[in-house]
């Protein structure tokens, strides 16, 4: 079993632990099926252990994506933005405003807001909003979506939208538990000679200051023996689940084995008490809460990704309770983020229902992108500023983003270029800019994994001039197509439309 798919079996347990309110039933029965599921990891691990001849370094992979560059907002420490830095170039008014917001979501002073990114296409909308996703971290829920996604989801267009907005509210649930860390010493097993029956057997735990002997039981044993607990090891059991955690090796066994894998955690022997109290953070969205407490679907819609429709009456008794925690001092709700890139697909019902959630005291930061200038409204004959009702606008707060100048422009091209692992010469690249500035970015951008493809023909290491030259003759811009489209009109089919027939057409309706 993977790494990672430990670390989400984790969360997912720990999250579905604090989350059921209302539905014991759905969480003895998720325990009963994760149970499961953790004996099937464990057998299919061993039978891979066995039949495996050589250890190779497994890296994770990750896709390169329009976005994968982007690393944070490249702002220093008094939010003076970076010319260039992790992955953002320019844009530095708006880079510069999107941290003020970014700090008062961190400080969770801000809720119910409405942040409009406009500007032209290509000018970094969205690539602002990922900067700001990858600036607030795993703790702060940050919910993407587009504004055409409601139309396709099988469930009515207010609901896409409440769930969106609930998976972008976290409630941070805090807990104190009793827990056992220390040094293991020595682990005893006793089997039966029949090799049925019982096992049981003796666990002598350390730290710095005491040393203890534990008695063992089956489900003990059988713990140990699939966290493959031995002696140097530091571990920490928790007294109310029984769960074991392997933290890593104690210094102090550093040196029983000549070499280690690059796995391999050394850490320190802990100190004080063998049992402690810890206070353990778990942040879940309102979202999951729901999914799990909801009679019709439960908790088993989370690994799925079908949760449909949540009953209203489910959602008011997760708010009161989790209202109830809050008064007691056991949770706080964390708003997070909810980003809609091309909100002017949204149409006038669910511009008026955005207009209500907004006043709700459990709302998330909504922050909207839009490249529209005055056009009609989605579903009514009104025009409006980006397509948005002015009574949403009186509520945001609009950050402009303007065109990319030549230098920026060369600057992104050449990140881009290292993401890609392109190496491209620098005339190549100015001749790359040079086209990014006549056509679009996206389209210069597209044209760098495509003259590379051509260089490797070539079997070269560097991208030259002819390469780009190349890759710009084979595939058309906007503008040449069109260009081309005017030219060869007569020879497409349905060419009779009238010039005033296409001025009256409109995507969006």
């Amino acid at each position: 079993m993977s790494v990672e798919h430990q670390q989400v079996c984790s969360h997912r347990f720990n999250m579905l632990q604090y989350a059921s309110i209302i539905a014991p039933t759905h969480f003895n029965a998720f325990i009963r099926v994760n149970k499961e599921l953790q004996q099937e990891d464990f057998a299919m691990l061993e039978h891979i252990n066995t039949n495996v001849q050589e250890v190779r370094e497994v890296t994770r992979i990750e896709r390169i994506g329009a976005h994968s560059h982007i690393r944070g907002l490249g702002l220093n420490d008094s939010l003076e933005p970076r010319n260039v830095s992790q992955g953002m170039v320019g844009q530095l008014m708006a880079r510069r405003a999107a941290g003020v917001i970014l700090e008062m979501i961190k400080e969770s002073k801000i809720a119910g807001r409405a942040i409009l990114l406009a500007g032209q296409p290509g000018t970094g909308k969205t690539a602002i909003a990922m900067g700001m996703a990858q600036a607030l971290g795993l703790d702060t829920p940050f919910t993407s979506m587009a504004g055409s996604e409601i139309y396709s989801l099988e469930m009515s267009k207010t609901e896409a939208l409440t769930q969106a907005i609930r998976k972008s509210i976290g409630v941070r649930i805090k807990e104190e538990t009793e827990i056992i860390e220390g040094e293991v010493v020595e682990i005893q097993v006793d089997r039966p000679a029949t090799g049925i029956g019982v096992k049981v057997g003796k666990l002598t735990l350390k730290t710095t200051e005491m040393e203890t002997i534990y008695d063992l039981g089956n489900k003990m044993i059988d713990c140990l023996m699939k966290e493959k607990v031995q002696a140097g090891d530091v571990i920490t059991i928790d007294k109310a689940t029984g769960k074991i955690n392997r933290l890593g090796r104690s210094f102090t066994r550093a040196r029983d084995y000549d070499a280690t894998g690059s796995q391999t955690r050394f850490v320190q022997c802990p100190e004080g008490e063998l049992q402690k109290r810890k206070e353990v953070v778990h942040t879940v969205t309102l979202h999951e809460v729901d999914v799990i407490n909801s009679r019709t679907h439960g908790f088993l819609a989370l690994f799925s990704g079908d949760t449909g429709e949540i009953k209203s009456e489910v959602r008011d008794q997760i708010n009161a309770k989790v209202a109830e925690w809050r008064e007691e001092g056991k949770a706080e709700i964390v708003p997070g983020v909810l980003f809609i890139d091309e909100v002017h697909m949204l149409d006038i019902e669910c511009f008026s229902f955005l207009n209500r959630a907004l006043e709700n005291e459990m709302a998330p930061v909504v922050i909207m992108a839009t490249n529209r200038g005055i056009t009609r409204i989605r579903g009514t004959n009104y025009k409006s500023p980006h397509g948005i009702p002015i009574d949403l606008l009186d509520r945001a707060i609009i950050v402009p983003t303007s065109p990319y100048q030549e230098k920026e422009l060369k600057e992104i091209l050449k990140i881009r270029c290292e993401e890609e692992d392109c190496e491209m010469t620098d005339d190549a690249l100015t001749v790359l800019t040079r086209i990014a500035s006549e056509t679009s970015l996206r389209y210069a951008i597209q044209l760098i994994t495509t003259a590379s493809l051509v260089s490797r023909r070539r079997k070269t290491t560097e991208v030259g001039i002819d390469d780009v030259k190349r890759v710009y003759s084979l595939f058309l811009d906007e503008n040449r197509s069109t260009q081309f489209l005017k030219e060869y009109q007569d020879d497409f089919m349905f060419n009779e439309f009238s010039a005033s027939a296409e001025d009256n057409m409109d995507v969006s309706s």
